[in-house]
């Protein structure tokens, strides 16, 4: 039988404002839940890994393993190599490839990791199973992604409740689902998984500088992304109402009293040994 195909369009792109929320993220604010499972020899996969911060930690973390990095867009990648090649990181690879189709033998890796993917993605249960298929038994598939309806700011804000509305109409449309944290593990069992450990973790922005790098890069976002050209496109959103998004974030950013957090949902899957 063939293997399903990738049919949701990427709701972000690779606008730099995207990049610099993803070149931020590390092993620890992001896959916190998996590291007490990662051991010196494990072979890994990181699929999404975008710029490859996270995948350069893996590597990091399996001195006498080895990661391979795998995400869609070659482009993307080249920022990934030169992440790995600075750290002086010689353990990790990487390629091209979709989730619904992992070019790799059965039982091939200790850890499959995917981080904030499965909102993207078209079969986020077919996606799982292919997961599960490359992982070796004993080993582990880690999920972790945001859950949107869930994310929580003060002080209230007529402009970001507008924000949360159309970004979840926009990436439905784009055939993702945007409240993905939530079915993780519902999804892993139907994927197959018999022994998934479910947690949460969240990121939260209230200083000033987090608030200005939060602010500004989803007030950047919202007008300059392939996120921005999404919403007109797809008539869920006009220029000058993205305009007023954007401008509802950056007050939002300056104000001091200003906090937001972001919960993801988190799946730690044993396959059987």
């Amino acid at each position: 039988m063939p293997h399903a195909r990738e049919t949701a369009v990427y709701t972000h792109g690779h606008h730099e404002s995207v990049l610099r929320s993803h070149t931020w993220r590390t092993a620890r604010n992001s896959a916190a839940y998996l590291l007490g499972a990662v051991k010196p020899h494990m072979r890994v996969l990181d699929i999404g890994c975008g710029p490859g911060t996270v995948t350069a930690d893996l590597a990091a973390l399996v001195p006498d393993g080895h990661v391979t990095g795998l995400d869609r867009e070659p482009g993307v990648l080249e920022r990934a190599r030169a992440v790995a090649d600075e750290r002086g990181l010689t353990n990790a690879d990487f390629v091209t490839g979709d989730v619904h189709a992992l070019d790799f033998p059965d039982d091939t890796f200790c850890v499959v990791h995917a981080h904030q993917v499965l909102q993207h993605v078209g079969d986020p249960v077919a996606a799982l199973r292919e997961m599960r298929r490359v992982t070796k038994p004993g080993g582990y598939v880690a999920v972790r992604d945001a859950d949107y309806a869930a994310m929580t700011w003060y002080p209230e804000s007529a402009g970001l409740d507008g924000w949360l509305d159309l970004y979840r109409r926009v990436a439905r449309a784009n055939g993702g689902e945007p409240d993905a944290g939530r079915r993780l593990k519902a999804w892993a069992l139907e994927a197959g998984f018999t022994d998934v450990t479910a947690t949460t973790g969240t990121w939260t922005y209230s200083t000033a500088e987090e608030r200005a790098w939060w602010s500004g890069l989803w007030a950047d976002r919202t007008v300059a992304s392939a996120y921005a050209e999404q919403a007109v496109a797809g008539g869920h959103a006009t220029r000058e109402g993205l305009e007023a998004v954007a401008a509802a974030w950056r007050e939002w950013g300056a104000r001091e009293d200003g906090w937001f957090a972001v919960l993801h949902g988190e799946i730690l899957c044993r396959e059987g040994a």
